[in-house]
């Protein structure tokens, strides 16, 4: 069973934190993933750039609209993820208990939903 889990930071709170800090908590995800790597658990793991970075696509009338940025209503935004191979969800809120910018940040814990279409693996 696979579980997305979504880091949420509020990205203010983020730039603000010393760099001693700042490169401490990056080391401590770098052996949390490999702690995972280990355990068979680790899908993937990723950081992302700040949401300045990012756009957004929509379709209108069938051509593709693009604007920059996330334009949340949310302080909190996804500041990275990990994609999680696991018995069951307890074992994954186990896991994400463990994700070291837990103490920061909200972790979301969703599963993965597998799409099914008749007559296609």
């Amino acid at each position: 069973m696979r579980y997305v889990c979504h880091i949420h930071w509020d990205e203010n709170t983020l730039a603000a934190l010393p760099t001693d800090e700042l490169n401490g908590l990056n080391a401590a995800h770098l052996d949390f993933n490999d702690a995972l790597r280990r355990s068979g658990h680790l899908v993937a793991a990723e950081a992302l750039m700040p949401s300045r970075e990012s756009a957004c696509v929509r379709l209108k009338s069938g051509r593709a609209v693009i604007t920059d940025g996330p334009f949340a209503e949310a302080k909190e935004v996804i500041a990275g993820f990990y994609l999680l191979e696991v018995r069951d969800r307890e074992e994954a809120l186990e896991i994400a208990a463990r994700i070291p910018s837990a103490s920061h940040a909200t972790i979301e814990v969703r599963p993965v939903h597998t799409l099914v279409v008749e007559g296609r693996d």
